[in-house]
């Protein structure tokens, strides 16, 4: 084959968007959701009284959601272990659903959201986060799709994109077991975890009108 041939393939594998990069996407996606949930509750308030009942409710469903996303992102890692772009993982969470790490990092999100004490904040940062991911999940299929060829494409056509079908659910492998990637999922979700002492001093801070209260969402 001609050697001009070789390196322009060569120069179009190195030129090609690599898994790593859409994964990099996702931490950008959650980094910059987050900070702008800190923005809105800055100038923001719930309707709901922070010593309020429903208030309270809110906040600590909002804790379980962060703590449940969590689990299920460390859950979804040990079945990935660094096989994503080179088998097809279709067990555990796999089974379910095509991107859980998606799913949890959503549930964990709307969590941050309700620290706000509010159902607003709760359903409408769920939300966006989920279409952000949307849009990285549609971009990671197609690259996917080109990488795995047809055992993927017959995946894709089992197996929801994003909301989970249990009756699917399969034990599956977790396949070869790498605490790094552990270790980094974990560290990726204590961005969750540092919102609920952030918002607590933030409501503290309204309360005593340090911060202004420039809105208040139901």
């Amino acid at each position: 084959m001609d050697g001009g041939v070789l390196e322009q393939r060569a120069a179009g594998r190195q030129d090609r968007p690599t898994l790593g990069n859409y994964q990099r996407t996702r931490r950008y996606v959650l980094a910059v959701l987050v900070v702008a949930l800190f923005a809105l509750l800055l100038v923001g308030q719930s309707w709901f009284p922070p010593e309020s009942v429903v208030h309270e409710t809110i906040e600590m469903a909002g804790i379980v959601m962060i703590f449940l996303g969590i689990v299920g992102r460390l859950w979804s890692t040990l079945y990935i272990g660094g096989r994503k772009s080179a088998e097809v993982v279709t067990g555990g969470p796999y089974s379910v659903t095509r991107n859980p790490l998606y799913v949890f990092s959503t549930i964990a999100a709307a969590g941050v959201g309700a620290q706000m004490g509010s159902f607003t904040a709760m359903i409408g940062f769920g939300l966006l986060c989920a279409f952000a991911f949307h849009i990285v999940i549609l971009r990671e299929e197609r690259f996917l799709s080109e990488v795995m060829g047809a055992p993927y494409k017959d995946y894709l056509a089992r197996v929801p994109r994003f909301v989970p079908n249990l009756s699917l659910y399969n034990e599956g492998d977790t396949g070869s077991f790498k605490p790094r990637l552990l270790r980094t999922t974990l560290l990726d979700g204590l961005v969750f975890l540092v919102a609920m002492p952030v918002f607590e001093m933030i409501d503290s801070a309204q309360i005593a009108g340090t911060l202004p209260v420039l809105f208040r969402v139901p």
